[in-house]
Protein backbone atom coordinates (compact mmCIF):
# COMPACT_ATOMS: atom_id res chain seq x y z
CA UNK A 1 0.00 0.00 0.00
CA UNK A 2 1.36 3.28 -1.10
CA UNK A 3 0.37 6.11 1.24
CA UNK A 4 0.80 9.78 -0.29
CA UNK A 5 0.66 12.66 2.03
CA UNK A 6 0.29 16.09 1.10
CA UNK A 7 -0.53 19.74 3.42
CA UNK A 8 -2.45 22.69 2.62
CA UNK A 9 -1.30 25.25 4.98
CA UNK A 10 0.62 22.93 7.15
CA UNK A 11 4.01 21.19 7.25
CA UNK A 12 4.02 17.68 7.43
CA UNK A 13 6.35 17.36 10.23
CA UNK A 14 8.14 13.74 10.42
CA UNK A 15 6.34 13.07 13.61
CA UNK A 16 2.63 13.85 11.15
CA UNK A 17 3.87 11.43 8.50
CA UNK A 18 4.50 8.46 11.24
CA UNK A 19 1.44 8.99 12.63
CA UNK A 20 -0.60 8.86 9.59
CA UNK A 21 1.10 5.88 8.32
CA UNK A 22 1.14 3.93 11.21
CA UNK A 23 -3.22 4.87 11.44
CA UNK A 24 -3.57 3.50 7.74
CA UNK A 25 -1.28 0.31 7.98
CA UNK A 26 -4.92 -0.95 10.49
CA UNK A 27 -6.78 -0.52 7.24
CA UNK A 28 -4.79 -3.50 5.62
CA UNK A 29 -5.78 -5.90 8.06
CA UNK A 30 -8.85 -5.77 6.96
CA UNK A 31 -8.85 -5.39 3.09
CA UNK A 32 -5.14 -6.40 1.47
CA UNK A 33 -6.16 -4.68 -1.92
CA UNK A 34 -5.61 -1.69 -1.14
CA UNK A 35 -3.22 -0.26 -4.09
CA UNK A 36 -2.66 3.69 -3.19
CA UNK A 37 -4.09 6.12 -0.33
CA UNK A 38 -4.13 9.85 -0.92
CA UNK A 39 -4.07 11.79 2.14
CA UNK A 40 -4.66 15.68 2.22
CA UNK A 41 -4.33 17.35 5.96
CA UNK A 42 -5.52 21.03 5.54
CA UNK A 43 -5.97 23.75 8.31
CA UNK A 44 -8.46 26.29 8.17
CA UNK A 45 -8.31 28.83 10.96
CA UNK A 46 -9.16 26.74 13.83
CA UNK A 47 -10.76 23.37 11.94
CA UNK A 48 -7.90 20.52 10.76
CA UNK A 49 -9.24 18.82 8.35
CA UNK A 50 -8.27 15.25 7.09
CA UNK A 51 -9.36 14.10 3.58
CA UNK A 52 -8.22 10.58 2.15
CA UNK A 53 -9.29 8.79 -1.05
CA UNK A 54 -8.25 4.87 -1.14
CA UNK A 55 -7.89 3.39 -4.60
CA UNK A 56 -9.14 -0.32 -4.22
CA UNK A 57 -9.09 -2.95 -7.07
CA UNK A 58 -12.46 -2.03 -8.50
CA UNK A 59 -13.15 0.61 -5.97
CA UNK A 60 -12.97 3.86 -4.94
CA UNK A 61 -13.61 5.08 -1.16
CA UNK A 62 -13.49 8.33 -0.02
CA UNK A 63 -13.67 9.88 3.58
CA UNK A 64 -13.19 13.11 5.45
CA UNK A 65 -12.87 14.34 8.72
CA UNK A 66 -13.11 17.69 10.32
CA UNK A 67 -12.02 18.05 14.38
CA UNK A 68 -10.05 20.68 16.46
CA UNK A 69 -6.61 18.96 16.49
CA UNK A 70 -5.12 17.12 13.65
CA UNK A 71 -4.08 14.08 15.52
CA UNK A 72 -7.53 14.08 16.44
CA UNK A 73 -9.02 14.30 12.51
CA UNK A 74 -6.37 11.77 11.67
CA UNK A 75 -7.78 9.12 14.31
CA UNK A 76 -11.60 9.59 13.21
CA UNK A 77 -11.10 9.64 9.47
CA UNK A 78 -8.83 6.44 10.23
CA UNK A 79 -12.16 4.91 11.98
CA UNK A 80 -14.35 6.14 9.02
CA UNK A 81 -12.10 4.67 5.91
CA UNK A 82 -11.62 1.45 8.12
CA UNK A 83 -16.09 0.87 8.61
CA UNK A 84 -16.27 1.76 4.78
CA UNK A 85 -13.66 -1.01 3.70
CA UNK A 86 -15.07 -4.02 6.17
CA UNK A 87 -18.64 -2.44 4.46
CA UNK A 88 -17.00 -2.85 1.02
CA UNK A 89 -15.46 -6.33 1.78
CA UNK A 90 -19.05 -7.42 3.28
CA UNK A 91 -20.10 -6.67 -0.44
CA UNK A 92 -17.90 -8.75 -2.49
CA UNK A 93 -18.71 -11.67 -0.28
CA UNK A 94 -22.17 -12.41 -1.96
CA UNK A 95 -23.72 -14.41 1.21
CA UNK A 96 -27.30 -14.25 -0.50
CA UNK A 97 -26.21 -16.42 -3.44
CA UNK A 98 -24.41 -18.84 -1.61
CA UNK A 99 -27.49 -19.27 0.87
CA UNK A 100 -29.99 -19.81 -1.70
CA UNK A 101 -27.67 -22.51 -3.25
CA UNK A 102 -27.64 -24.18 0.01
CA UNK A 103 -31.32 -24.04 0.08
CA UNK A 104 -31.44 -25.35 -3.29
CA UNK A 105 -29.10 -28.76 -2.33
CA UNK A 106 -31.02 -29.44 0.52
CA UNK A 107 -34.58 -29.76 -1.18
Amino acid sequence: MQINLTGHHVDITPPLKSYVTSKFERLGRHFDNVIDVHVVLTVEKLRHKAEADLHLSGNHIHANATEGDMYAAIDVLADKLDRQIVKHKEKLTDHHARDARRGQSLT
